[in-house]
């Protein structure tokens, strides 16, 4: 019988790395950058995360795979391409989620349903064929281990499609208006914030998500 080590938080960060993100690209870094720093600063709460990073574009490149971040001595940068393929993101999570779940139960750990954060600066250029794996991936009679998404759109992404993308209404934001760089550096707080405090609560063996909303933006659900 497996020992159980406790109870883990898998978490995906889902980054457009198409060209229009070119301008901001190092900002976003920086995000993820000040993201560890956090996490390494609270080691109870890094202990319950597994973090995954992966950047989409006409395909999808692992930036980091199911990584204890208290090991890690930096993380990966983001690198931008060329479009949009919000097909190829669900198919690489839909692929990967389910064996990473096996993966940490056969370690011995109880694990809570994933968290995945996905940010895009744009509408996919792969409607509607990326809506299947999405079905797919977010059907929990498919995917057991469907997880919960949280979307955030900032320039051209319609505050439509993040509500198609988020999970529950109240994880999908929209940043209408505000600029590309302000958006991002935003978005990367909120992110670190969130993942701290989901983290927190599984250091104390809750099953909370906790969500941060990003200053500057709105609930997509809000926008008309």
């Amino acid at each position: 019988m497996v020992e159980n080590l406790g109870n883990l938080l898998p978490v995906y960060i889902v980054a457009d790395e198409s060209a229009s993100i070119t301008p901001v690209v190092d900002e976003l870094n920086a995000g993820l950058t000040a993201l560890h720093q956090a996490l390494l600063r609270e080691p109870m709460a890094a202990a319950k995360v597994r973090l995954t990073i992966l950047g989409f574009s006409d395909d999808v490149q692992v930036r980091l795979a199911l990584a204890d971040l208290r090991t890690e001595a930096a993380l990966p940068k983001l690198a931008t391409r060329r479009s949009t393929s919000y097909g190829a993101a669900f198919q690489t999570l839909l692929d990967r989620i389910p064996d990473d779940i096996s993966t940490l139960k056969s370690q011995g750990y109880a694990v809570f349903r994933p968290a995945v954060f996905f940010l895009t600066d744009g509408q996919p250029t792969d409607e509607p064929d990326w809506r299947m794996p999405y079905q797919n991936l977010t059907d929990r009679e498919t995917t057991p281990a469907a997880p919960n998404i949280i979307a955030c759109g900032i320039r051209e992404a319609k505050a439509s499609t993040i509500l198609d993308i988020a999970t529950r209404p109240e994880f999908a934001f929209v940043a209408p208006g505000t600029e590309l760089g302000l958006a991002v550096a935003e978005f990367s707080v909120a992110l670190t914030k969130s993942i701290v405090a989901s983290a927190r609560a599984a250091a104390a063996d809750k099953t909370d998500l906790v969500i941060e909303r990003p200053s500057n933006f709105v609930m997509a659900v809000d926008v008309v």
